[in-house]
Parts: structure tokens; C-alpha cells; sequence
């Protein structure tokens, strides 16, 4: 009986290790002095420093758009979800099966849609907002299923009701009421749009030009084209910045779905 209630916890560990045991080899490599020698030739900075003079400008465009993206998504997300939670009903439903719709479709197809649509406008197609377009339409609907959910769980009709008969307009009422009651869903949606963003690669891929790469783009080069140390390091740099996103991306939907209890 003892041995049976062991099992799930070595088949957690056991999974655990098979994701992390890569990880953690990966990183190894990119602060190894010598790859195939492994950690006997020494331990070195010489590869981080390497990766940030090549690709520093591919970490600082992917922060940028993942800033734009957040700001796009918080201003065309969260009054849509507010909508959306405040008249429940048909129509509703068609459009929130079409804001998911990007969801549905590969990055690839996307971006080969937003080349057809708009790849005959030159300053558009060589810009970066030409990246940010995707990254939207791609990250929009995590932020309006996360704001919905939080305020179809708060009663917000009744809530608004009340504010309503105490002569509170619509403005106050979306100010007052339900921003800081969707606060947790906002945070949840904000955080889980930067980190797809900035380790988005199949629609990235498409929609780059070779002076516009973003860190995962950056990172295929790595591997293409580099030493495998410099790869590696490129590879710790991006888990230095997508590990606390996902962990705080984490506790912000922990406490999102225990306020909607």
C-alpha cells in the first residue's frame, strides 16, 4: 500500500528530470569553458559576454515589443472582456470565438496571411510594428479570456446596478468597479502576453527581416551559425528572462482563480 502511494511521486520526479536534466546541460555548456571537455577545462563568463555583444540588440527588441504587445493588449483587451462579461448572450459567444480564433490557426499561417495582406507595403513590412501585429493578434485573446473569466465570476451586473442607482455613470462605474475587480485576471492576462511574446518564434519567424530578430530568432541563429558554447549561452540568457515571468505568471493565476471562488 506504501509502495502504490510512491508511484505518483516517481513518476512526478521522473518527468521532472526529463525536462530539466536538458536544461540544466544546456546551461552548463553555455558557462563551460570548452564544450566537449566538459566542467574538467573550467568554468567561464566569456561565452555570456559574447552572446550579449552579437545579439544585445535582439534582447532589447524583444523586451520593446513584448512592452508594445502588453500595452496593445491592455487597451483593446480589457474594455473588449468587459463588454463581453456585461452583455452575456449569442453575440457574445460568436465573438469571443472570434477573438480565439488566432489561437486556432499555426503562427505560420498567420504570418503568411500578414505578409499576403500587407507585405506590398514596404515601410510597414521592414518595421517592427510588422512583428508587434502578430504578436497582438497571436497574444490578445489570453488577455480577454483571463479578464473575462475574472469578471464573470464577480456578479459585476448587480455590482454595477447598485453603483448605477447611486448616480455613478458608465465611466466610473468600468473605473470603479470593474478594473479593480478584474486586477488579478488584468496581471494574469499582462504577464502571460509578455512571455509569449518574447518567446514567440513560428510567427516571428515569418514576419522578421534580417535586421529585426527577436531573442528566440536570435537564438535559432545561435544554434545555426555559432559555436555551440555561444548557443548555450544564449539559451541561459533567455531562461535568466522567461523562468520569473512563468513563475510569477504562476502565482498571478493562483490568485486569480481563488478570487473568482
Amino acid at each position: 500500500m506504501r509502495f502504490t502511494r510512491l508511484i505518483p511521486l516517481f513518476v512526478t520526479l521522473l518527468a521532472a528530470a526529463f525536462l530539466i536534466v536538458p536544461a540544466i546541460l544546456s546551461i552548463l555548456a553555455g558557462i563551460t569553458a570548452n564544450y566537449f571537455r566538459g566542467l574538467s577545462s573550467g568554468l567561464t563568463l566569456r561565452w555570456i559576454f559574447e552572446v550579449w555583444e552579437l545579439y544585445s540588440g535582439s534582447i532589447f527588441l524583444s523586451l520593446w515589443i513584448a512592452l508594445c504587445c502588453l500595452v496593445a493588449t491592455l487597451l483593446i483587451g480589457v474594455p473588449a472582456a468587459y463588454w463581453l462579461a456585461r452583455h452575456p448572450g449569442r453575440m457574445a459567444r460568436w465573438l469571443e470565438e472570434f477573438v480565439s480564433l488566432p489561437l486556432s490557426i499555426p503562427g505560420l499561417a498567420l504570418a503568411l496571411a500578414l505578409i499576403q495582406l500587407y507585405g506590398s507595403h514596404l515601410g510597414f513590412r521592414t518595421s517592427w510594428v510588422f512583428i508587434l501585429t502578430g504578436h497582438v493578434l497571436y497574444t490578445l485573446p489570453f488577455m480577454v479570456r483571463s479578464v473575462q473569466a475574472v469578471l464573470a465570476g464577480m456578479d459585476l451586473a448587480t455590482l454595477e446596478e447598485s453603483a448605477a442607482s447611486l448616480g455613478a455613470g458608465p465611466w466610473q462605474r468600468f473605473r470603479d468597479i470593474a478594473l479593480p475587480g478584474a486586477m488579478p485576471g488584468i496581471l494574469a492576462g499582462a504577464l502571460t502576453v509578455v512571455t509569449l511574446s518574447i518567446g514567440e518564434f513560428n510567427l516571428t519567424w515569418m514576419l522578421h527581416t534580417p535586421y529585426l530578430k527577436t531573442l528566440p530568432v536570435g537564438l535559432a541563429d545561435a544554434y545555426a551559425s555559432m559555436r555551440l558554447e555561444i548557443a548555450s549561452a544564449y539559451t541561459l540568457i533567455f531562461f535568466v528572462m522567461i523562468v520569473p515571468l512563468l513563475m510569477a505568471m504562476q502565482w498571478a493565476s493562483d490568485r486569480a482563480r481563488r478570487l473568482t471562488r
